[in-house]
């Protein structure tokens, strides 16, 4: 069931009680469906029991930490998370999203930033399963096939575990091969929420957009590196 055909069920992983619950309360008020834990050992399975539409993860939690949850999760599913850190200096890997998180917040945080956070995200999952007349993209090999309305990509036959950011940075690049982009108008297309975020962000993404193709097709550089320029992808 796509998040348009039902309420959006989200799940809060927060060890602060208060900040747990202001996060259930304000995202209760705005309309969706929230379960919340208070430690990271459940977390994992609770999400694949429960499959919720987004998760907001702090990043230190008792237990299983938020980093963990997050790769373990990225195994199986390709649920939207928010990552929550007060630690300064992880906001750069954070940005890089290496873990497969779609957003970060920083503590302290307004509880409506986190709504605002929240709506853009499921607003960006509810267009992309709403979408028909584009639904699907074919590089110009056969061996890429990019479908939107499932979600799924697969390459020489295999599927591959993209992030939401990873997917339509591959297919911004696969739709025009040989085409050169800058980080700058990667970034237009990989944060449609208009989000500010550094072009290391692009460098991070397309580092593990390429250990992931190169798994499906060995030796094989698909997405090529022009240099003082951007990316470039040829089949």
């Amino acid at each position: 069931m796509s998040v348009s055909e039902h309420k959006a069920r989200v799940l809060v992983v927060e060890d602060e009680p208060r900040l747990n619950q202001l996060a259930v309360d304000y995202l209760s008020s705005a309309g969706y469906f929230v379960d919340s834990l208070k430690t990271g050992d459940e977390a994992v399975e609770q999400i694949r029991r429960d499959s919720p539409d987004l998760v907001v993860l702090d990043l230190m939690l008792p237990g299983k930490d938020g980093l963990d949850i997050c790769r373990e999760v990225r195994q199986f599913s390709d649920v939207a998370i928010i990552m929550v850190t007060a630690r300064v200096e992880e906001i750069d890997r954070l940005l890089g999203l290496e873990l497969g998180a779609d957003d970060y917040l920083c503590k302290p945080f307004s509880p409506r930033e986190l709504v605002s956070r929240a709506k853009a995200i499921l607003r960006r999952v509810k267009r992309h399963s709403e979408e028909t007349d584009t639904g699907s993209t074919q590089a110009s090999s056969d061996a890429l096939q990019i479908d939107e309305n499932r979600y799924s990509v697969s390459l020489m036959g295999r599927e591959l575990a993209l992030t939401p950011v990873e997917m339509r940075l591959l297919k911004t690049l696969a739709d025009q091969p040989g085409r050169v982009f800058s980080r700058d108008q990667l970034l237009d297309h990989a944060y449609i929420d208009n989000r500010v975020v550094t072009d290391r962000a692009v460098d991070s993404h397309i580092r593990n957009l390429r250990r992931k193709l190169e798994q499906a097709y060995p030796d094989q550089t698909l997405i090529r590196s022009v240099y003082g320029v951007g990316y470039k992808y040829e089949p």
